[in-house]
């Protein structure tokens, strides 16, 4: 390739903002009702929400209480080639759907049923339609398996890098080593094993890794959610995921009143743990009856937040950043890609470099220089998160008013309907070319689809 050639795929790559990116966008904030059009909304200005697989291998090895599967999931065989083939379906209708870039996570039962090569064959398929993959798992594998999930047959790295969801909670029965776990407290040391074993691939194969730490909540563990925080916040997760329980899946394994972990209970026993007020309204994702976020870093011991909702001038930086890098796609962008073409807006408008600037200076002197020198500068981002689900009884009737394109007049039913249309996690039925949120898939077309997949990929039983 020539000189000019290069310099012209060069401006290409680099140029801020993909059409494709942008269109796909403007449909989905198009689609938010108007109660979700916030000032703070990343879905449509940003990105367009997060994204799951469904009826792939929803056999799981644990037993968990409650379990979001319907009771035919573990009747199911995993299957290798079954996984690929409805991935590579399911990814290529979110490509035509949602744009050229997601975060997609591989989700079923348990992803370390997958054989190795199976389980990187599909985070392969994933990547190649634009997604970003996130393996979702109870962590109760070996460095082994991870080894040969991350290395080809050569020996050689097949990732640069690895995501995955690791869900602890004492409510999970069967984990090696702790088959009821007592408390909270007793399954850190599990937590701590499963980041270590990341850290060690990163060591001896240079593959670098996110990790995301699920927990559902009952009213049974709510008091104990500070001090999972406290203890596993310097283990390596960048993420700490709340889930009040619902409702939804095998009713066999609902043993609690769930609801009286309500929504603002889990989110103050989140401050609680980080040692700080966490601000889910600078930022939403979807509709915040479903999901509360609070991004931000720790340095040494102490969270804080990337804008402080209650300074102005953080919250212009937020409008800045929706403004001039709203469009970017930083999902699956090579590093130096990326920084070429945040150059090129910086250069095209140059305010943003004092905008910057005014919000570094700002996050430092609120941090205070003598921490950032006593620590190095060491800074850890970490984010939380709550996720409430909903229950099935609300989600069915809501449901089919919306396939028939009506409203309810019920003040419940219609805010299940809104909550549904803001839905922040979506799940491809290549069969009928539709997208469905995460609470219809569980609470709707599981228990028919699982059954369907006992019948095609059943588990026989030799004596």
């Amino acid at each position: 390739m020539g000189l000019a050639a290069t310099l012209r795929a060069l401006e290409r790559a680099t140029r801020p903002y993909d059409p494709e990116f942008t269109d796909a966008m403007k449909r989905r904030w198009a689609e938010l009702p108007e109660v979700a059009r916030t000032p703070g909304q990343i879905v449509g200005r940003h990105g367009v929400g997060c994204e799951g697989t469904h009826g792939v291998f929803p056999r799981c090895n644990l037993k968990c209480t409650p379990c979001y599967h319907s009771r035919d999931a573990n009747r199911v065989r995993v299957d290798g080639a079954h996984t690929r083939q409805e991935v590579a379906a399911q990814v290529r209708l979110l490509r035509k759907l949602r744009g050229p870039r997601g975060h997609t996570q591989l989700i079923g039962g348990e992803v370390s049923l997958l054989p190795p090569d199976d389980h990187a064959a599909t985070l392969s398929v994933m990547r190649e339609h634009g997604r970003e993959p996130m393996s979702f798992t109870h962590g109760d594998f070996d460095y082994d398996y991870l080894e040969r999930l991350a290395l080809g047959p050569d020996g050689r790295p097949r990732f640069s890098r690895l995501s995955f969801a690791a869900h602890f909670d004492r409510f999970m029965y069967g984990r090696r080593g702790i088959e009821r776990p007592p408390g909270e407290r007793e399954l850190d040391p599990y937590r701590r094993r499963f980041t270590a074993m990341f850290a060690r691939l990163k060591r001896q194969h240079g593959i670098s890794y996110f990790l995301a730490h699920n927990m559902t909540v009952t009213p049974g563990n709510l008091d104990e959610i500070a001090a999972v925080i406290r203890a596993n916040h310097t283990a390596g997760y960048g993420m700490f995921s709340f889930q009040p329980a619902a409702f939804i899946g095998d009713e066999r394994r609902w043993k609690e009143n769930y609801r009286e972990a309500t929504p603002d209970a889990v989110w103050s026993q989140i401050e609680r743990g980080a040692g700080a007020r966490l601000d889910y309204d600078v930022f939403h994702n979807g509709d915040v009856r479903c999901n509360r976020t609070a991004y931000g870093f720790y340095v040494g011991s102490r969270w804080f937040p990337f804008l402080d909702g209650d300074d102005p001038r953080d919250i212009a930086v937020r409008d800045a950043f929706f403004h001039y890098l709203g469009r970017v796609s930083f999902t699956g962008t090579p590093p130096a890609l990326l920084a070429g073409k945040l150059l090129r807006i910086a250069v095209r408008h140059p305010r943003t470099v004092a905008i910057a600037l005014g919000w570094l200076a700002r996050a430092m002197r609120r941090v205070g220089v003598l921490r950032l020198l006593r620590h190095r500068f060491r800074v850890r981002p970490v984010t939380f998160v709550m996720h409430q689900f909903m229950d099935a009884e609300q989600v069915a009737p809501a449901w089919e008013l919306t396939r028939r394109g009506a409203t309810s007049d019920d003040p419940k039913v219609r805010e299940t309907q809104e909550r549904l249309a803001a839905c922040h996690y979506a799940m491809a039925h290549p069969e009928d070319g539709t997208l469905v949120p995460a609470c219809v898939q569980h609470a709707v077309l599981d228990p028919a689809e699982n059954a369907a997949l006992r019948r095609l990929l059943p588990i026989v039983e030799v004596r």
